[in-house]
């Protein structure tokens, strides 16, 4: 936002992937650092998390979520289910146009939701529901389910909700340069993907009041120190950052968000043992639970951001249950004991992907399973591959940091066989039967569904949970921003000057 330039020649920038068609930061401008680069604008590739801003300023969504975590009307103005909640609603926002001039309406929608459901990104779970659509007229659809899904309506402010014009979907061109009816329009002439990506503002916004800068800038920047050296400087007005930056963050005069938004630990995908026969023994699963001391590594790698916990839901899910944060206390006797029962007293190798994006945590992680008798085989991926290497199921065992949503999204995305994070398809009776009864479930009766649930992948050790940690956001003074639950990045809109 500062009136600073990007210069192409200085060692920071240079990390950050610059050239010397940087785009100048301004006062018209928000500038955002991206901890990772955007890979796709195709409809059915997009992501939330930390790409969510790369998609976010073009392709609105249907429906939105605000800060204290309530849904609202965007592109859809009202939406109801019928009685047995097989049936969703929408009635559409009136006269607004994509940017190649086309209406959005209820054709538009349709087209948007099966190009997702019919896609191969790692967010189709989120309409895997949808069974057909009746268009009522150009500004009413009903989208039938095949069954009733507790976390649609929660991921049409996502993903799920996300609008394109039809023209672009499907197509190579659609992928490299998105076209929607959001708040700004992606510049292709000036952006340069993988150094900076430059939008300006939409001047045929239905919304236009809401729109605070003339342009938005992106800016991927991989290395953390780069981010918070060009947030000193200027060069850039907000970046998401990690706790041990914080205390020189603050001295600096940068402001500081904490958003509660991630579990982090390991996924046990191979629960079966296709890749690794130990991981389907829970006893193992149980013993690396107890190896890992996260009260420890939040409080002298996260500077104590977070609450040490066994379980991956928040305290504000129904799913949650407090006694089931210490479940599995740390205890390498136990674990190496659990170990020797299962037949690996002798030692246990394990296959880790290795990145650079969680490069602190590799010696932590190294060293703890060896002080219970277990062995880390890294292999190297890159940071850009990593997601979509995990989702396609390469790994059996992995270290990842993920976001909760709400309770149903989350469970959607990896507790069914065809879970995205569930990516080697544990296909497991028992917990169908109970996801079940969280889905028929009356609302009284939904809660204690949900908790039943929770404890089952808990004691049957589905995950290595360290900690819930909070997501950091750094900015300069002169910028405000509006964090949205659940999600690292927040939407365009959210961000606006600073009250002086």
């Amino acid at each position: 936002m500062r009136k600073y330039v990007l210069v192409a020649a200085t060692a920071l920038l240079a990390s950050a992937g610059s050239s010397s068609a940087q785009v100048q930061n301004d006062d018209k401008t928000i500038a955002i650092g991206g901890r990772i680069d955007n890979t796709s604008f195709a409809r059915d590739k997009l992501e939330i998390g930390n790409r969510l801003m790369y998609w976010a300023p073009v392709f609105e969504t249907l429906l939105t979520i605000m800060p204290d975590g309530k849904i609202a009307p965007n592109l859809a103005t009202e939406w109801a289910y019928n009685d047995d909640n097989t049936v969703l609603t929408l009635k559409l926002r009136e006269g607004v146009k994509f940017t190649d001039g086309t209406p959005f309406d209820a054709e538009a929608v349709k087209a948007n939701l099966e190009a997702l459901r019919t896609g191969t990104g790692q967010n189709v779970w989120m309409v895997n529901t949808i069974d057909s659509y009746e268009i009522v007229s150009p500004a009413e659809i009903r989208i039938k389910l095949k069954e009733p899904d507790p976390a649609l309506v929660r991921d049409l402010t996502l993903v799920a909700g996300a609008i394109a014009a039809p023209s672009s979907l499907g197509t190579e061109q659609g992928a490299k340069v998105p076209v929607g009816t959001g708040p700004y329009l992606y510049d292709a002439n000036l952006s340069v993907p993988g150094r900076q990506y430059v939008y300006e503002r939409n001047p045929g916004y239905w919304n236009p009041d809401a729109i605070h800068y003339e342009r938005m800038t992106l800016t991927p920047m991989t290395d953390l120190t780069a981010r918070v050296n060009a947030l000193k400087s200027g060069q850039i007005d907000v970046a998401p950052a990690e706790p041990q930056s914080v205390k020189d963050a603050e001295a600096s005069g940068l402001k500081v968000t904490r958003n509660p938004v991630n579990w982090q630990g390991f996924i046990i995908a191979d629960r079966d043992g296709t890749t690794n026969p130990a991981l389907k023994d829970l006893r193992v699963r149980q013993a690396l639970n107890m190896a890992f001391d996260g009260a420890s590594i939040l409080k002298f790698v996260e500077q104590g951001y977070g609450i040490v916990s066994d379980q991956i839901f928040a305290s504000t899910s129904e799913a949650y249950l407090p006694e089931l944060d210490d479940y599995y206390p740390y205890d390498p006797e136990k674990a190496r004991a659990l170990l020797k029962e299962a037949g690996y007293g002798e030692g246990l190798t394990l296959k880790l992907p290795q990145s650079s994006g969680f490069a602190v945590y590799d010696p932590i992680i190294e060293q703890q399973l060896k002080d219970v008798g277990i062995a880390v085989e890294w292999v190297k991926v890159a940071p850009d591959a990593l997601i979509s290497e995990l989702t396609a199921g390469k790994h059996g065992i992995f270290f990842f940091r993920l976001g909760n949503q709400a309770d149903w999204g989350d469970l959607k995305k990896l507790a069914f066989p065809n879970s995205a994070w569930n990516p080697l398809h544990t296909n497991d009776p028992k917990l169908l039967e109970l996801l079940k009864n969280v889905q028929t479930a009356k609302t009284a009766d939904q809660k204690a569904a949900f908790q039943a649930v929770n404890r089952y992948l808990v004691e049957n050790a589905w995950f290595v949970p360290w900690y819930r940690l909070d997501s950091i956001n750094l900015m300069t003074a002169d910028v405000e921003e509006m964090p949205i639950p659940g999600n690292v990045m927040t939407f365009p809109l959210n961000y606006r000057p600073a009250a002086k």
